[in-house]
């Protein structure tokens, strides 16, 4: 047990993009990777949950795909992100991550017993896919659909629906996860909802340009190198 100072290493981004369906989340995804590689999109992989939308995007550049069959188990996930690591990927898109989630509460359903108590069964589940995302040697960009969310209000004695915005496809207080969340609207206007980056939060919302993919690249380069890391993609940041 050692006592030390406080100081920030070099790191992997670990960020999410939500939105609803148009929105434009595989491209946007796709745009920041390229920022991030300096454009040599070798180094990327889209992992495609999404029946080959990831090859619409094509046309920007030749990126690694690799396409998921359901059903979509976290195992699956992880498997899917240790062949990406092997082939020395340097940005992982997890395009949609919340069929996973999807999965989860199908597999819960179909638990016979107490429905409380089952998930007891299947929080390792999650923990597994989660864990990898954050222990992943490559920057993470994991989508994330959202929907209308309701609350019951009561009005002139009866419990009446009503919108309260949109929420993520995923399990509640998945996006303190992660250390950058963009919310994309449907005219593909980002707002940054959590940043531990600095870089983002309380500005104005802007296109996701490959400029976004650099400045988040230059400030996972900003820190120190440990130890027991290996530098980052595009170097040059650091001189």
């Amino acid at each position: 047990m050692q006592l030390r100072q406080s100081e920030r290493k070099q790191a992997r981004i670990k960020m999410a993009l939500q939105g609803s369906a148009g929105s434009g989340k595989t491209y946007s995804s796709l745009i920041i990777a390229k920022g991030m590689t300096n454009g040599d999109f070798s180094k990327v992989a889209i992992i495609d949950t999404e029946n080959g939308s990831a090859d619409l995007y094509a046309h920007l550049g030749t990126y690694n795909v690799l396409s998921l069959k359901p059903p979509f188990t976290p195992q699956q996930y992880v498997d899917a992100i240790n062949i990406c690591e092997e082939a020395g990927m340097e940005v992982i898109i997890l395009d949609s991550i919340s069929h996973c989630w999807d999965y989860l509460l199908d597999y819960h359903s179909s638990l016979a017993g107490n429905s409380f108590t089952n998930w007891a069964k299947i929080k390792p589940l999650e923990k597994l896919f989660i864990d990898k995302i954050l222990q992943c040697k490559a920057h993470v960009i994991a989508t994330m659909r959202t929907k209308q969310d309701y609350v019951l209000n009561q009005k002139d004695g009866k419990f009446v629906p009503e919108k309260v915005g949109l929420k993520s496809v995923q399990r509640d207080g998945l996006d303190y996860e992660f250390t950058l969340v963009f919310d994309i609207d449907i005219k593909h206007f980002a707002a940054a909802s959590k940043d531990r980056t600095g870089l983002f939060m309380g500005k104005p919302e802007f296109n996701i340009t490959e400029k976004t993919g650099e400045e988040i690249l230059k400030w996972c380069n900003s820190g120190s190198i440990s130890d027991k890391s290996t530098p980052l993609t595009n170097p040059s940041y650091l001189h």
